[in-house]
């Protein structure tokens, strides 16, 4: 079945979409775009996670913290409570999508497959006493938010795509290049805007 696509203008042989065609960094080795972007990601730390409903047919969010990557970079750990509604909707369906964005502009979004994870040996491996102040004490002697709470497990994120922005200008050259931009009509050259494809995913996994 051929792939349908949404258009409401014919520019011709000009782009259609100027932005990208003045952003998109195809030069850049896949060594360091996934450099670029495991480190970007771990500086942000904060996310959000997109999951599907598939009670309600809708997508639910959430902003989570980034616990650890895997797999040279590409794979992403968050802590959870098992018990949460998210891990009945990765349950349904495990696909999902983790978004960055920093007070720059850059931004990052991973698309992939998830699943949960109870293995206590990797709980304490990435465990924080500052989950306590999430899942509290329940005063039982078990679910106490340690370590050994058996309600803390681990999301693990598998990365099948992503694409993302990084900013190649101070935040001087970018108000110049978009002032620019709206004077002229030329568009904003600010960002190196990046794609990772399941080809270059696969071809990464193989090496790591």
């Amino acid at each position: 079945m051929s792939q349908q696509h949404f258009s409401n203008a014919d520019t011709g042989d000009k782009p259609a979409d100027p932005y990208k065609a003045a952003n998109l960094d195809k030069e850049t080795s896949l060594e360091q775009k996934i450099t670029d972007l495991s480190d970007f990601m771990q500086h942000c730390k904060f996310c959000m996670m997109t999951t599907h409903d598939t009670n309600t047919g809708h997508l639910a969010s959430r902003c989570m913290a980034l616990a650890a990557t895997e797999t040279g970079g590409i794979d992403l750990l968050f802590h959870t409570n098992t018990e949460s509604g998210k891990t009945d909707e990765l349950k349904s369906d495990s696909h999902i999508n983790i978004s960055f964005l920093n007070m720059m502009g850059d931004w990052a979004s991973v698309s992939g497959t998830a699943s949960v994870v109870t293995d206590r040996s990797l709980v304490k491996k990435h465990y924080s006493p500052q989950l306590k102040a999430w899942l509290g004490d329940l005063g039982d002697g078990t679910h106490d938010g340690s370590e050994n709470d058996p309600r803390i497990g681990i999301i693990r994120v598998k990365m099948a795509t992503a694409h993302y922005a990084i900013s190649t200008k101070n935040i001087l050259g970018r108000v110049a290049e978009v002032a620019q931009g709206t004077i002229t009509g030329k568009p904003a050259s600010v960002n190196k805007l990046r794609e990772i494809s399941e080809e270059e995913v696969k071809q990464w996994r193989s090496s790591h």
